[in-house]
């Protein structure tokens, strides 16, 4: 991966329980094993009661803080259609936005695996080489689902 001067910003948002937090570990964890700079916030509000949650992943060649400021978001990747007008502000003017909709949910083998396969779209914008990202699915993953999120990641990266 080439060294990049500008920070990338991402925000994750969707509902406790989505695994919004499991998505920006595995991007968090892909970056840092590329080797550049990474922080990451969390916002758990009243997840265990199935409410809003978001998370942001700067990463770059040096990060100073992990707070994306409000309207500078380079993606947001929604886990639920109804966070995504909750959440558009965050979104820069012309970042790119990715929802459910941009996967179909029906033909997942398992649809916890939603946050993976938007982590697939999602990577397909990023310059991260694919190596990075099947080392932090195995890092963030257990073994008894691994392969079947692989499967995903790869089909949704290459969508």
């Amino acid at each position: 991966m080439t060294e990049n001067k500008k920070v990338i910003n991402i925000t994750f948002a969707g509902i406790g329980g989505q695994g919004v937090l499991k998505a920006s570990d595995i991007l968090a964890e892909a970056v840092f094993m590329a080797g550049l700079d990474v922080k990451k916030s969390e916002v758990h509000g009243m997840s265990q009661r199935g409410g809003s949650v978001s998370s942001e992943v700067r990463y770059g060649a040096k990060v100073n803080s992990p707070m994306v400021p409000e309207g500078e978001s380079d993606y947001l990747v929604v886990l639920a259609e109804d966070q995504v007008e909750v959440n558009h502000y965050k979104l820069r003017e012309g970042g790119v936005l990715i929802t459910p909709a941009d996967v179909d949910a029906d033909k997942l083998a398992n649809a916890k695996c939603l946050n993976v396969a938007l982590l697939g779209r999602l990577s397909s914008h990023l310059d991260i080489d694919e190596k990075y990202w099947l080392e932090a699915l195995a890092k963030n993953l257990p073994a008894k689902v691994l392969e079947l999120n692989i499967g995903i990641f790869k089909e949704k990266a290459s969508c």
